[in-house]
């Protein structure tokens, strides 16, 4: 029989009724003929209750005993959803991380999957079992111990077991309806996709939009999973939901699919550096040892060359998610007291926002780089930092003005228009 995957986030079984409702959809799918394998999240918040206690018992934890308590949320969820598949007479059992088993490495709290052994489920779905209720965001590691692989990784197990069990296709129930033009609480002109690109829905949710974790994007390109990704709270049909699928199977692309963007960013720049071969290494080797994820770096002539000063200085600046910014200015300081690097200063900005236009129709259309910093510009909105790739532009501006540069590229580039 042909397999389906369907994850429920925990907005999706957050209460007894909800757990009710979801059981439903799945009930509609065995009797539409397939074996399914059902990856559940925590119920909402309870993920965040478990992180709290363990902070609460031992803020230096160790990270095993953490995983073994914060993945017992979807533990609960799993018995809970095979307990009502069972009073709806559907042969269903909850498995944990290792009783599939889903290995993974030994990195507590981020573990990622190496390998997910079949053969367990397999041989009960030919034992009669229809639905296989799998808690998420967890396996096992090398060593035997309970890991997790991080928030968000419910997402990632469903797409790791569609592409183990050849899935036919994997359904994400959320709380929202599909993938959107732009969030629609920033503009109601946001449209939601019929369909959208791996490449397109990776950037989209690495540059802020929360619809579905980068990692199970990543997967699921790679192993060419297709992704549904639709509300549980409505009622079933064919043309629900957004699939998330390779580029070929949408027809004619326009230059911007979609407006993405981080309100939770900050501008670091390290005034007058030597300007000379490795000094870019010196700066980024230790931010990525302090485990700083760097994103936008810009390279400028530093004020001190136009005050008439000789040669060979210059300034970096680049921006990081605003909450990893202590752990920046600690790290590049203890490097300039190494004497790996020498600068005069560090300037912070913590009052900025990333803002980026996707689309994989950038590759065919000129002019989306302009039209965009047009915009900008009739707006009054200075643009701080510029980062492009193949089918992205991005920029870094004042935070309080993201919402109206949101609102103005939504409408300059007509996405509310099918």
């Amino acid at each position: 029989m042909p397999t389906l995957v369907m994850k429920f986030g925990g907005t999706s079984v957050a209460n007894l009724d909800r757990i009710q409702r979801a059981a439903k959809r799945v009930a509609l799918e065995v009797a539409n003929g397939y074996n399914v394998i059902v990856i559940v999240s925590a119920m909402s918040g309870k993920t965040n209750e478990l992180v709290g206690w363990v902070n609460e018992t031992s803020p230096l934890y160790d990270a095993r005993e953490y995983d073994a308590v914060v993945s017992s949320g979807e533990n609960v969820t799993a018995g809970l959803m095979a307990l009502r598949l069972q009073e709806m007479d559907i042969p269903a059992r909850s498995w944990q991380g290792w009783q599939v088993p889903l290995i993974t490495n030994g990195a507590h709290g981020a573990a990622r999957i190496e390998e997910i052994l079949t053969e367990n489920v397999n041989k009960k779905f030919d034992e009669g079992m229809k639905v296989a209720v799998v808690a998420g965001f967890q396996g096992i590691s090398p060593e035997g111990r309970i890991t997790t692989l991080g928030r968000g990784g419910s997402d990632t197990t469903a797409v790791a077991f569609a592409a183990a069990f050849d899935a036919e296709r994997c359904d994400i129930y959320t709380d929202v309806d599909g993938v959107y033009t732009t969030d629609p609480r920033i503009t109601s002109k946001a449209r939601k996709l019929e369909k959208i690109s791996f490449e397109e829905m990776l950037e989209l949710a690495s540059l802020g939009a929360k619809v579905l974790q980068t990692r199970s994007v990543e997967l699921a390109m790679r192993y060419n999973v297709k992704l549904r990704v639709l509300s549980s709270f409505e009622e079933p049909s064919d043309d629900a939901g957004t699939l998330v699928c390779a580029e070929e199977q949408i027809m004619e692309s326009k230059a911007v699919a979609g407006v993405a963007y981080s309100r939770e960013e900050a501008k670091l720049t390290l005034v007058t550096i030597e300007d000379k071969p490795g000094i870019a290494a010196s700066i980024f080797g230790p931010l990525a040892e302090a485990g700083v994820n760097v994103d936008m770096i810009v390279q400028n002539i530093s004020e001190q060359n136009y005050q008439g000063h000789a040669g060979g200085v210059t300034d970096m600046t680049f921006s990081c998610p605003i909450d990893q910014l202590k752990r920046a200015e600690k790290a590049l300081t203890e490097a300039k007291e190494k004497g790996l690097i020498k600068f005069d200063r560090m300037e912070a900005d913590t009052e900025v926002a990333k803002v980026s236009v996707v689309g994989i129709g950038m590759r065919s259309h000129a002019g989306v780089a302009a039209k965009m910093f047009e915009v900008l510009s009739k707006e009054g909105i200075n643009i701080k930092v510029i980062a492009t790739s193949e089918i992205k532009i991005s920029v870094l501006i004042d935070r309080k003005y993201m919402e109206l540069a949101v609102q103005a590229l939504h409408d300059a580039f007509e996405l509310d228009k099918g």
